[in-house]
């Protein structure tokens, strides 16, 4: 009987140490992986022109007339049912005037000259040719100038945030500093070559982001991103501290194993988690997964076939133009899907959207741009855990009132360890630096202050 007894110990206290070595796994971040010499181009790895060169957006006649062509076939758009508005998707009855704006008032070569207004280049990096725009601030005298790289998401592009630009690199009275601005096309994305090999996720693009700054000999720098910009903007802060002075994000998010356990906890009593004033954007759990179940249907196509999706809109303009602008309606305020202009004319022009549109169209990167899901949104990277690695650099939180997902401070505070300012802006969604210039500037700002000051205080320590 007391041999049983001692196997009977044994094998409870052999399960109590492999459930701690497997729980001390689950919770311990894993290392920082080197990827900055990895080579993304086709063929053997050879080695980069690092030259930096001017650009400027300069589209062939022949695309536009291939595009023209296209845009005037007869085609068929199925009327929308009855009663109905944008609950389907894009209601066609609002997309043929898009496209109708589109064949008589838009002018591309002029919207190409306004697109050039920024100093724009391309280099070499990793095997790929990077696109970004490059703006200095307008006036330096008396003020420091400090780098900020923007980064955008899909569906968007450069275009996002050339209205918050010069908000950002014109002097503020009331502060000793300026930016200078960098701002990238994702690899795939508009102007910037797209991966010739599987694997290039924003762990990835974060390494050839810094690699840019590198060159661009900004070797220390601030982020703002959104969208896939925030999760590359995360990734770039957690593994290059030395590089990152701080991270503002309109779009964060913490998926640690105790950040999901207090999610799941406040679905049984909110106060722990949020204040109640916006219990409603995360409780109950049903209804938030119900939305964004609806809001999430192409993340599942675009994470698993993208090249086929792709090959669809690569080819049908008006297709991509339905795809993207349907993004612009319910991603900037969910109750436009009940409005029959989709509410895209209350904080946009037309003109504006079609130019984020066109640069999909012109450069044929609508499959390559979707690509990044695949390469995100699949076992290689879930395993990696990459997500436990915290943010150790100053970090702000911009809440913009209509954001698909909200995470409050308590469950942020698990990923962002310097979370010196959080902001629930009342207006404002998905697209934020596009639809609310103004307040995502007014946000970044005093952000950046605060990080300066953490920085400081650092030193005179």
């Amino acid at each position: 009987m007391a041999f049983f007894r001692k196997v009977f110990y044994l094998i409870i206290a052999a399960t109590i140490v492999f459930v701690g070595v497997k729980i001390n796994y689950l919770l311990e971040p894993p290392p920082i992986p080197n990827l900055e010499n990895e080579y993304w181009g086709p063929g053997s790895p050879t080695k980069d022109d690092t030259a930096i060169r001017p650009f400027k957006i300069n589209v062939p006649e022949q695309v536009l007339e291939v595009l023209k062509t296209k845009l005037n076939q007869p085609h068929t758009l199925i009327s929308p049912l009855e009663g109905i508005q944008q609950q389907y998707g894009m209601n066609t009855n609002l997309l043929k005037k898009i496209v109708e704006f589109w064949k008589t008032k838009y002018d591309w070569r002029k919207r190409e000259q306004y697109l050039n207004k920024y100093p724009q280049f391309q280099t070499k990096i990793q095997g790929l040719t990077i696109h970004f725009l490059h703006v200095k601030p307008t006036v330096t005298e008396g003020k420091e100038v400090v780098p900020l790289l923007l980064l955008h998401g899909w569906p968007g592009s450069v275009r996002e945030f050339y209205e918050l630009i010069p908000l950002l690199t014109t002097p503020r009275k009331d502060q000793n500093f300026v930016f200078e601005v960098v701002v990238p096309s994702l690899p795939g994305y508009g102007f910037s070559e797209a991966s010739a090999k599987p694997g290039l996720g924003p762990i990835e693009i974060g390494a050839i982001f810094k690699n840019l700054m590198k060159r661009l000999g900004l070797n220390k720098f601030y982020i703002q991103g959104g969208d896939w910009g925030a999760h590359i903007g995360r990734c770039m802060a957690a593994f290059y501290p030395e590089h990152v002075l701080g991270l503002h994000s309109n779009m964060c998010m913490s998926q640690t194993p105790m950040s999901q356990l207090k999610l799941i906890i406040g679905a049984f009593y909110p106060p722990l988690v949020v204040d109640e004033k916006f219990q409603h954007r995360m409780y109950p759990l049903g209804s938030i997964f119900a939305n964004t179940l609806l809001e999430t249907g192409y993340m599942h196509i675009q994470s698993t076939k993208p090249d086929t999706i792709g090959v669809a809109l690569g080819d049908s303009p008006i297709g991509l133009a339905a795809y993207i602008l349907e993004k612009f309606t319910s991603w900037t305020n969910p109750e436009w899907k009940n409005r029959e202009d989709g509410g895209l004319n209350i904080k946009f022009k037309y003109e504006d959207l079609l130019d984020n549109v066109m640069i999909y169209w012109v450069t044929g990167s609508i499959t390559t741009s979707m690509r990044l899901y695949s390469e995100t949104i699949n076992k290689r990277n879930v395993g990696s855990r990459y997500e436990l690695i915290p943010v150790e650099v100053p970090s702000a939180c911009a809440r913009f009132a209509y954001e698909l997902l909200y995470f409050s401070d308590t469950i942020l505070k698990h990923t962002f360890k310097q979370l010196v300012q959080t902001n629930d802006i009342p207006r404002g969604g998905h697209f934020a630096a596009f639809e609310e210039p103004q307040l995502m500037a007014d946000d970044v700002w005093p952000a950046v202050q605060k990080f300066r000051q953490v920085h400081k205080q650092q030193i005179s320590h």
